[in-house]
Parts: structure tokens; C-alpha cells; sequence
């Protein structure tokens, strides 16, 4: 324990440190939960570190970052994850070589204007922080495939997002929005979006769009209708929209496109019956429906797995057809076709 203790470092070693770095030409520093409890701030003598590609500065108690750290351009990846940073310097967009930038577990409340300059950015994480929003800037971040943004407070995405059309991965569990912008369907590589826990109403129908789309996620909010436009994503392999509960009433008519489709959660909504096109998924391996009042199929049925689910409906279907069938009559066939010659 006291040699843990040790090894913290203080302001001054941190200093001493930061000039051996950069004298060395180091190109690397790793200063994770290194740095005493007591020390809040970084040596202003951070910018002279101009050859460093990786800076390590996560799990400390970190307040606020010098304004020289700007200084670093030949930066490309920079962890500042669980520090206590309330804002980023003005500045901070002058990094303009960053590709990787973790800044969860802090205390941000907005991002500097000049954030829309990073545009090299492939992975940004700013989960568990308390933005109320993103700005219009973010739809500068061009080369961006993964944004996270768990667990803030946003009640709305910028539909400036729709331009950053290299997005793989879109996370936005437990947070307060109520719609996602039309601009969504833009994001055409978008693989996995998840929107857990938020107040969300309704998809934008432009989901269909998202060609590329794998995984999606919607439970826990308060879900009305799933569009029939979301079963134009053929590729989607994982759709949960459960625990609506008095929300969501129906799925799409149309989900018997969705072919590819190996996992799907409705547990916890008002669904009583599924649609005939249910038949058709037959990739459909976990069906998870807990909770939920499903009159067609029967509970018992459920219980049997996914594939006894789409058979049921295969066969209900095919049933019902046959029961439904007109049969045609000999005498109306006649006389409708004798009517107009005997007027």
C-alpha cells in the first residue's frame, strides 16, 4: 500500500518529468492515476511536449487543462477519462491531428466552439459527463466511427449530425431525448444505434435508410409505433424496443423483411398479437416477449423459442387463409355476368 502511495507524483515531479519527455523526444506519456489527490491542475510546461503522438492523463482529479496543452499537435490520441474537467480550453479544436479523444467520466457541460475542428476524429467518448447538448459543430467531425454519449443529460441531437456519414457506432443510452432528427437516415454506414433509456416517442422514418444497420436499441423509453420504414434496414440483426410497457402496442406489419433478423425483444410492452409477416424470419434464433399480453402466439408457445414462434405464425397463417377463402358460387358468377344484357 505505501509504495502505491509512493509512486503518486507531485507537481514538481510532474514538471521534471514533462521536461525529460520532452527533451528525449519522447513520443508517448503515460501519467494514469499518477498524479496526487492534491494536484489539480497540470504545469503550464505541458505544450512543450510538441513531440508526443499519446497522452495518458485519465483517472486523476484533473480540474482543468492549461491552455499550452494546445500545444501538442502532433497529438493523435489523448485519454482524460474520470477527471473532475468542468470545461476544454478555447483552444482545444487547434489539436487538429487527434483520432482518438476519451473524455467520459468528467464534468462537462458544453464544448468549446472550436471542437468542430478536430475533423481527423475516428473514436470520441463523452459518456458520463452532463452535456444537455451537442452543438451544430459536431457536424464537422467527418471522419468520426464511433461516438459515445451515454449517460449525459441531452434532450436533442443537431441535425448537423446527419454529415458525419462515417458513423459506425451511435451511443446514447440513458440520456432525455424525446426524438432523434430526420437527419439520422444520412448516416448510411451506421451499424449499431442504441438509445436506452431515454423519453423517445417515435423513429424517424428515414431509419429505413440505414442500409448498414445491425443493431438496434430502444428500450426502456416511451415508444408508440415503430415505423414500416424501419424494415426497409434489411441488414438489422438485433431490434429491442422492449419494456415500453404501456406504450408500444403493435409492431410493423412489414417486419417479415427484416430477413436477417437473429434477435428481437418485445418483453414489457402491450403487444397482443404479432403480424402475419413474423412467419418470415427465419434467421430469428431469441425472441424474448416476458411481460408482454401475446394473445397470437400463445404464452406456452413463446416459451418453446424463436423458431417455434415463426412456425406457429407460419402455420395460423396458412390456417386462417384456408378457413378465409371465398368460394365462388356457380349462380352469382352467372348472373352477374347475365345483368347488363337483361336490363
Amino acid at each position: 500500500m505505501g509504495k502505491a502511495v509512493s509512486e503518486k507524483l507531485s507537481l514538481m515531479k510532474v514538471a521534471a518529468l514533462i521536461e525529460n519527455t520532452a527533451k528525449s523526444g519522447s513520443v508517448a506519456l503515460d501519467l494514469k492515476g499518477k498524479l496526487t489527490d492534491q494536484m489539480e491542475w497540470l504545469p503550464v510546461s505541458i505544450g512543450k511536449l510538441s513531440d508526443v503522438t499519446e497522452l495518458d492523463l485519465s483517472e486523476n482529479r484533473i480540474m482543468a487543462l492549461p491552455p499550452t496543452i494546445c500545444h501538442l499537435r502532433a497529438l493523435t490520441k489523448l485519454d482524460i477519462h474520470s477527471n473532475q474537467l468542468i470545461n476544454l480550453p478555447d483552444a482545444f479544436g487547434d489539436l487538429i491531428n487527434l483520432t482518438d479523444l476519451d473524455l467520459h467520466a468528467n464534468r462537462l457541460r458544453s464544448l468549446p466552439d472550436t471542437f468542430g475542428n478536430l475533423k481527423k476524429l475516428i473514436n470520441l467518448d463523452l459518456s458520463s459527463n452532463g452535456l444537455t447538448h451537442l452543438p451544430e459543430i459536431m457536424g464537422n467531425l467527418t471522419s468520426l466511427k464511433r461516438l459515445t454519449v451515454e449517460t449525459n443529460e441531452l434532450e436533442e441531437l443537431p441535425y448537423s449530425i446527419g454529415n458525419c456519414t462515417m458513423l459506425a457506432e451511435l451511443r446514447l443510452d440513458f440520456n432525455q431525448l424525446r426524438a432523434l432528427p430526420e437527419a439520422v437516415g444520412k448516416l448510411e454506414s451506421l451499424e449499431i444505434l442504441t438509445l436506452h433509456y431515454n423519453r423517445i416517442k417515435g423513429l424517424p422514418t428515414t431509419t429505413g435508410n440505414l442500409s448498414n444497420l445491425k443493431e438496434l436499441d430502444v428500450s426502456f423509453n416511451e415508444l408508440e409505433s415503430v415505423p414500416e420504414n424501419l424494415c426497409f434496414a434489411t441488414g438489422l440483426r438485433k431490434l429491442n424496443v422492449g419494456k415500453n410497457f404501456a406504450d408500444l402496442r403493435a409492431l410493423p406489419r412489414s417486419i417479415g423483411n427484416l430477413e436477417m433478423l437473429e434477435e428481437l425483444d418485445i418483453s414489457d410492452n402491450q403487444i397482443t398479437h404479432l403480424p402475419d409477416s413474423f412467419r418470415f424470419l427465419s434467421k430469428l434464433r431469441v425472441f424474448r416477449a416476458d411481460e408482454t399480453p401475446l394473445e397470437v402466439p400463445p404464452r406456452h408457445v413463446t416459451k418453446l423459442g424463436a423458431q417455434a414462434v415463426v412456425q406457429f405464425m407460419s402455420d395460423y397463417v396458412a390456417k386462417r387463409d384456408t378457413k378465409t377463402k371465398p368460394l365462388k358460387k356457380k349462380g352469382s358468377w352467372f348472373l352477374c355476368c347475365i345483368k347488363p344484357e337483361a336490363e
